[in-house]
């Protein structure tokens, strides 16, 4: 069957699986990059430079270390150097907040290729109910029919199934890959901060 047959076959069921599945590959591939780029700088490299810098009471240094690097912990070490005369709870909480604010802009767009993954196989069993129920119908309007007539007619309804199958597994995959890369960063960032409240503490003693 060609795939114009195939769409014919699938109804609108299969229209909204294709728009679920471009909108899903290009999340996912968006994220991928991003996190791609993100991710190039090593947390125990950087914090070797940071702690240098610090021990040797520049900074600035520190700070432009940070600006140098696109990483999600960079920011997050930035925001505690930013409050470097300040308190500790200051210090703390900014680099909190920076965390969450990195967290968001990680997370931006999982969702919908996790929700994706979850209804496109529902999407297709819909459409494949619907192209039975069809078939049937079609059957008793002609009042002639057989097995071979009841065989075409669902295997041309399935067409929806595996159609939701193959939007549905890429996307599931994908979402777990990108909740596993989120925790990574999230625990680097935690790593991060914690590591760079006890440098600020020894330098202010």
């Amino acid at each position: 069957m060609s795939i114009w047959q195939l769409f014919r076959s699938g109804g609108f069921t299969l229209y909204v699986l294709l728009l679920c599945s471009v909108v899903s590959l290009a999340i996912i591939i968006e994220r991928y990059l991003y996190y791609l780029r993100r991710s190039r700088v090593k947390r125990a490299a950087f914090m070797d430079k940071i702690r240098l810098e610090l021990e040797n009471g520049s900074v600035d240094a520190a700070m432009e270390i940070c600006k140098e690097h696109n990483s999600p912990f960079s920011n997050v070490v930035y925001a505690g150097l930013s409050f470097y005369n300040h308190g500790e709870k200051e210090i703390s909480n900014n680099m909190e907040r920076e965390m969450v604010i990195e967290t968001t802009i990680l997370e931006k767009f999982t969702a919908v290729v996790g929700t994706i993954g979850s209804i496109a196989v529902y999407i297709g069993l819909f459409g494949t109910v619907l192209g039975i129920i069809r078939a049937f119908h079609d059957i008793s309007v002609s009042g002639t029919g057989g097995i071979s007539v009841v065989i075409n007619g669902i295997s041309e309804a399935l067409i929806c199934t595996a159609a939701g199958l193959s939007v549905a597994v890429p996307a599931v995959i994908a979402y777990n890959y990108f909740i596993k890369k989120i925790d990574n960063f999230i625990k680097d960032m935690e790593l991060c901060a914690s590591e760079t409240m006890d440098l600020i503490t020894l330098r202010q003693k």
